[in-house]
């Protein structure tokens, strides 16, 4: 699995302390961890919540990221940002028990964390027991046993409504303010990280297009 992390401003200092409790958790589990940045709060280009959203939709919906872990303040914005666009089925996690209730119940593909709230002394601790709880398991096999069937029925339906009543991503990106993708994608490694690994040549292309 393709893990993708993002950043965005207001807790871009703590991206190398979030990366490297990720990597230390999932690597060895055979995962990959691509860093989208925000890299410092200093960084030239800058992610809202609200681009966080769209970066992830646009990494999942290529192929360029399998899962998406990201989050701001609260973990609340992130969350919200990223269920806005099509192919993101985002979780806000706040304990480890989130983590694999979210893997097991609703099999998602993108996670929104609190990086201010309640992130004080043992937060990296903490953060590594999330991501075990949400990667070391597997995904949509249920919780508890006696679920398991209705749960994986109720996952299939709720990817059929979202299949419905989402647009695709390439028509919602012409639409968008050309500035404001053009931020969301100009991190220093983007290019490095997305173009090798997207599987969708008319987004790729699109994006190109904006210079």
């Amino acid at each position: 699995m393709r893990i993708a992390l993002i950043n965005e401003n207001s807790q871009a200092a703590k991206n190398s302390l979030i990366e490297t409790t990720l990597r230390k958790v999932v690597e060895p589990m055979g995962h990959t961890v691509d860093n989208y940045g925000m890299y410092t709060a200093e960084d030239k280009a800058q992610l809202t919540y609200v681009q966080c959203g769209l970066l992830a939709s646009l990494l999942l919906n290529t192929g360029a990221a399998d899962y998406v872990v990201t989050g701001c303040g609260t973990g609340e914005g992130a969350m919200l940002a990223c269920n806005s666009f099509p192919g993101v089925l985002c979780g806000h996690l706040t304990d480890p028990s989130d983590g694999y209730m979210f893997a097991q119940i609703n099999d998602g593909n993108c996670v929104a964390l609190p990086f201010a709230k309640d992130f004080g002394w043992g937060a990296e601790l903490k953060l590594e027991m999330i991501f075990q709880q949400l990667f070391g398991f597997g995904h949509g096999n249920g919780y508890p046993k006696e679920r398991v069937v209705p749960e994986q029925r109720n996952k299939k339906i709720l990817d059929g409504v979202k299949a419905v009543t989402y647009r695709p991503l390439l028509d919602i990106l012409k639409d968008l303010d050309r500035d404001f993708v053009r931020a969301t994608i100009a991190g220093e490694h983007f290019a490095a990280l997305f173009y090798p690994q997207c599987r969708d040549e008319a987004i790729a292309g699109f994006l190109r297009s904006l210079g």
